[in-house]
């Protein structure tokens, strides 16, 4: 299958490797378990570059850890659109590690892979303080800022790509989101004009850390005198 005019407008003189990518689910996706039988049709489209468009609202530079990454979406689009980013993928099972690591290797691509899950003790100390951290089809909003709002720096940003439905789980989960430090979100849409159906995302930044029963803040941090008396 050709690729999309899409294609070349988002991802510019890296197009090649997005193309290789494509090649690479389309002969291991089903077999391997990434994708279903009915994605072959709508890769370009539905998973890369309804990924690579969400590059639209990351700084230059900037850290970005993809949760839950499992076929490499939307970090492996992310990667080749926007070499800057120092990105790291976040995937629990082992199998699907192996399959970021060989389209690493294969694009070579300045990615780093990480086994294990967001809310893990070690693996919240190796990763804290991202910028951004994205999201694809990990989980409901309550469930995702709990996991990834705790990675982020203060002020950094939760990506969460999402459906139809998403600004109504945005104002369902306020409540959640605002316990665990995240501030009002907001829906946007990305790749409006590239793509003939745009990105959905819910945005939410980070705006305090959360406190726990033990007296310390869930970012490790103890509560300061000043803290206590309020």
């Amino acid at each position: 299958m050709t690729e999309p005019a899409a294609a070349r407008v988002v991802f510019g003189d890296r197009l090649d490797l997005a193309e290789r990518f494509h090649e690479m689910l389309q002969e291991h996706g089903i077999r391997r378990g990434l994708i279903g039988p009915r994605e072959l049709d709508r890769l370009w489209e539905r998973h890369l570059l309804n990924s690579a468009v969400i590059a639209e609202l990351l700084p230059p530079n900037c850290r970005v850890l993809d949760v839950g990454s499992g076929a490499g979406l939307p970090g492996i689009p992310l990667a080749i659109a926007r070499p800057d980013l120092n990105l790291t993928l976040l995937e629990p099972m082992a199998r699907r590690v192996t399959w970021l690591q060989e389209v690493i290797t294969e694009l070579e691509l300045n990615v780093e892979v990480v086994r294990g899950r967001a809310e893990e003790g070690p693996v919240r100390e190796r990763l804290a303080d991202q910028d951004v951290v994205t999201a694809r089809a990990v989980a409901p909003m309550e469930r995702l800022a709990k996991w990834c709002l705790p990675l982020l720096r203060q002020g950094g940003r939760l990506l969460a790509m999402k459906g139809e439905s998403a600004a109504e789980e945005l104002e369902r989960d306020a409540a959640a989101i605002a316990a665990v430090g995240g501030g009002r979100g907001e829906v946007v849409s990305c790749g409006v004009g590239a793509l003939e159906v745009p990105t959905t995302v819910v945005v939410v930044e980070r705006v305090a850390a959360t406190r726990n029963a033990s007296g310390r803040r869930r970012d490790g941090a103890r509560r300061t005198r000043k803290d206590r008396g309020r």
